[in-house]
């Protein structure tokens, strides 16, 4: 049965959260003398250390409480305080599937915590089978599902995430920084059947926020009061705050958007495959594809050449590169790059890539 007070490290137990003035002071006042603040300027104030707002509106749209909701510097900082609450350094263990997001294994590092990768089967799922002697180790408190995954594209099934949150006693971390272009349901919707999960999300994908940097955990409020004792006191500006808020004031232009990242995902999809040298086009349930390829650093480096950036994956999927959904300009001109490509014949087993003659 899980525990939580078994796997939280005994010094996050007994820390005494830093409070903050404006922790102390919640409201409207005339005069601000309490935090050793410049009064000149309009972003002289400090933000607010719980983003109330924030929180308010996503209880609204997500249908959870307030007190189940932590907001981030973005996810990498839902990551990190995981390792540093739940992982002794030197000591405790995390576990992820490979191929997958790096910020694991660099928070791990960070954090001095063994980080066990399991490889995905050929079809990008999790092999069971393989996590039985895990599951029972006792000094791994942390696994890290990123679903839909990344660089994959494919989410796990729900059967094997929740046979995992059942047979762990540690915690389950469900990245799904991608969840909103999937057709899958959020485990959101799960959190009051499992008090061993996080549910993390980002504003930096759908949202279209990524230089604003927040994230998002969602976990029953015991979780997230841990969460909220270990983070710095004003760790999301006001800035960033305010564009958060304004994007959740706008649903309806962030479905709009959404649904043209779709489209021309499908229309990227079948296009992709006319391409000679283009061997496979994974399923993505993400803004971006993964595809198989002869020669992926040599097709990459072309693409370059013709000042088109896409994310040579070869170092974890043989031959595979990455193409982000871009709008439909950007798409366009990555399709007529490739179409000026093609595979030397005298060369098909180096699988070298050359530009056609014009």
């Amino acid at each position: 049965m899980f525990n939580l007070e078994k796997i939280v490290r005994p010094n996050i137990q007994q820390l005494k959260a830093y409070s903050s003035a404006r922790d102390e002071f919640k409201g409207e006042a005339e005069v601000y003398l309490d935090a050793n603040e410049n009064p000149f300027g309009s972003l002289n104030r400090y933000p607010d250390p719980q983003q109330t707002a924030i929180k308010k509106r996503l209880s609204e749209i997500k249908g959870v409480n307030e007190n189940q909701i932590f907001i981030g510097n973005g996810s990498d900082e839902v990551i990190d305080l995981a390792f540093r609450i739940f992982c002794k350094p030197g000591k405790d263990k995390a576990l992820t599937f490979t191929p997958s997001y790096g910020m694991y294994n660099v928070s791990a590092t960070i954090n001095d915590v063994s980080l066990i990768e399991l490889p995905l089967t050929e079809d990008f799922q999790i092999d069971i089978n393989s996590l039985e002697t895990y599951l029972a180790d006792e000094s791994l408190k942390l696994i890290f599902i990123c679903s839909p995954n990344n660089p994959t594209g494919n989410c796990f099934t729900k059967e094997t995430i929740e046979f995992i949150l059942r047979n762990f006693k540690g915690i389950v971390i469900i990245d799904e920084a991608y969840i909103d272009f999937s057709t899958k349901t959020s485990f959101i919707n799960q959190l009051n059947n499992y008090p061993n999960l996080i549910v993390s999300q980002t504003f930096s994908k759908a949202w279209a926020l990524a230089s604003v940097r927040v994230g998002v955990a969602y976990a029953n409020s015991t979780i997230i009061n841990l969460y909220n004792k270990v983070k710095p006191p004003y760790n999301v500006s006001a800035l960033n705050q305010k564009a958060v808020l304004e994007k959740l004031d706008n649903i309806a232009q962030f479905e709009i958007e959404k649904n043209i990242i779709l489209n021309e995902k499908e229309k990227l999809e079948k296009e992709l495959q006319e391409i000679e040298f283009i061997k496979k086009v994974y399923p993505s349930e993400a803004n971006f594809i993964l595809i198989e390829v002869t020669n992926a650093t040599e097709l990459y480096n072309q693409l370059v050449a013709q000042k088109i950036i896409t994310r040579n994956r070869n170092g974890l999927v043989h031959n595979c590169i990455r193409v982000t959904i871009g709008s439909e300009k950007e798409n366009k001109q990555f399709i007529k790059a490739l179409e000026k490509l093609s595979v030397t014949p005298n060369k098909v087993n180096k699988g070298t890539l050359n530009f056609k003659k014009q």
